[in-house]
């Protein structure tokens, strides 16, 4: 049988061979302050982008993951802004935002998101969502894995310089170079190109590398190696030891997929690292600055129980936005919606981890 074919019918089969997880929010879980209207078929990853001027009038996007998938956009009430969604994609995975990249002189605020089976990433200009790519920019060219999944983007500070950091689901991906990195730049004619720059990133090899984010602040990659732990690198291609690993935590703690990451900034340097753990319908947070004398070091602070179920992309923005007071964090969950939580309802709700087993 055709490993790929044989691949996807284990997936399929995945739910009816007693996967691990809990089916329906654990008593005390922290509730959504709102539910966004379903998709056509199946959701996957969120983004958030700010309006400039009014936030009320801030979006929320996501994919539709399917071979007739669709970039689907909502309002902060959970509505769906029918005359912005992007339909015809090709099972689009993940989705992430930057602000003010200069095209054709302008400085422009995109959309980037992971057309998986057409092996590209799509660019679309924000706020109308008007395509500014050409068609798409291919990824991953040359190699045998190719399915590409997650996406970041950086922007570098000291020279605007806009990057997009992707990762691939296929069984011939590499041990060591599993993620791709391209400098997005304008062609001159206000449509971005994708150059690469480099393949980094280490693999376990037990499953997948799909959740990426970046510290746009403090310059660093995370991404999630699903059944083994949350792998950290500079997310800048010049950096010195640009393909060292710096990091490596989230090793224990998760009932099985270690998914969605989000970067939460609480000043200068300082917040949290938030951590889908799918099975477990909670996040796991972490210091993101590190621990004392140790920049690098990101034990497991707290955990909070949510609504969603099996939660895959996640995003959050420290920007207090209408009904979402310390900021809005948004989690995708099973049946085809997005759940929209305030900031800080999750962090009243956080606990500490429990004790780990004595040895």
């Amino acid at each position: 049988m055709n490993l790929r074919l044989l691949s996807s019918l284990l997936v399929l089969a995945a739910p009816l061979a007693g996967k691990p997880g809990k089916t329906a929010p654990v008593p005390g879980a922290v509730k959504p302050r709102v539910i966004t209207e379903p998709t056509r078929h199946d959701t996957d990853d969120p983004a958030i982008w700010v309006h400039p001027t009014n936030p009320a009038e801030s979006l929320i996007l996501g994919t539709d993951k399917d071979t007739d998938g669709a970039l689907y956009v909502w309002g902060l009430d959970g509505k769906i802004k029918a005359d912005k969604v992007v339909r015809g994609l090709v099972r689009p995975n993940n989705v992430d935002v930057a602000y003010g990249v200069m095209l054709g002189g302008v400085k422009t605020d995109v959309a980037v998101v992971t057309e998986r089976y057409a092996h590209r990433l799509r660019v679309y200009r924000l706020p109308d969502l008007a395509p500014v790519d050409r068609g798409g920019i291919p990824v991953f060219q040359g190699e045998l894995a190719r399915d590409c999944m997650g996406v970041a983007l950086y922007s570098r500070p000291g020279d605007g310089a806009l990057f997009a950091i992707v990762s691939r689901s296929d069984y011939q991906s590499p041990r060591q170079g599993y993620l791709h990195q391209y400098r997005l730049v304008d062609d001159g004619t206000g449509v971005l190109r994708g150059v690469f720059v480099r393949s980094f990133g280490d693999w376990s090899g037990r499953k997948e590398i799909e959740a990426i984010a970046v510290d746009q602040e403090l310059g660093y990659v995370y991404y999630a190696d699903e059944n083994h732990g949350i792998r950290k690198y500079h997310a800048d291609p010049a950096a010195e030891d640009a393909d060292e690993q710096l990091a490596e935590f989230g090793l224990d703690g998760f009932t099985e997929d270690r998914e969605g990451i989000s970067v939460y900034r609480t000043g200068a340097g300082t917040g949290y690292l938030v951590v889908s753990n799918q099975q477990d319908n909670s996040f796991n947070l972490y210091p993101r600055e590190g621990a004392a004398g140790n920049a690098h070091a990101h034990p497991l602070l707290k955990r909070v129980d949510v609504s969603t179920i099996e939660s895959d992309g996640s995003e959050v923005t420290p920007v207090a936005l209408p009904g979402f007071p310390g900021g809005l964090f948004v989690a995708m969950s099973n049946g085809r919606v997005f759940h929209l939580y305030a900031w800080n309802d999750l962090l009243a709700a956080a606990r500490p981890p429990a004790p780990a087993p004595a040895r």
